[in-house]
């Protein structure tokens, strides 16, 4: 049997973006519809902490995750295609973040442990 969503990825949440889950879901917010917000925002530290307080199936939880890293890559590609057009040089360093979250999205869709812990931006 696999290891649900909470035992592969709650060691990697923050506790200030818990206190921040907890304190918006206290005001009414729904933890789905907020984790939904943040990943298309690019945010998968916040998604992560609504996901472990939201009930609803792992698969969907997964899901979610990994759509904040694969957009925090396209959010890193159009930022460095903005960098390179105003600098008139590259940037790798972004453009290796974004295969690195798109590499971490992948791990998510096949419900597989971070190997490390990712990078807050």
């Amino acid at each position: 049997m696999s290891a649900s969503f909470s035992d592969l990825y709650s060691k990697l949440s923050k506790s200030v973006f818990q206190d921040q889950a907890r304190q918006q879901l206290d005001q009414g917010s729904d933890a789905l519809t907020r984790a939904d917000t943040y990943a298309e925002l690019g945010k998968p530290d916040f998604v992560l902490a609504f996901l472990l307080l939201a009930e609803v199936s792992d698969e969907v939880k997964r899901t979610i995750f990994a759509r904040s890293y694969e957009r925090r890559a396209e959010i890193s590609e159009a930022r460095a295609a903005e960098f390179d057009r105003r600098f008139h040089r590259s940037f790798p360093l972004i453009k290796l973040e974004a295969q690195r979250d798109r590499a971490i999205a992948r791990q998510v869709y096949q419900g597989q442990r971070l190997d490390t812990p990712p990078s807050t931006r």
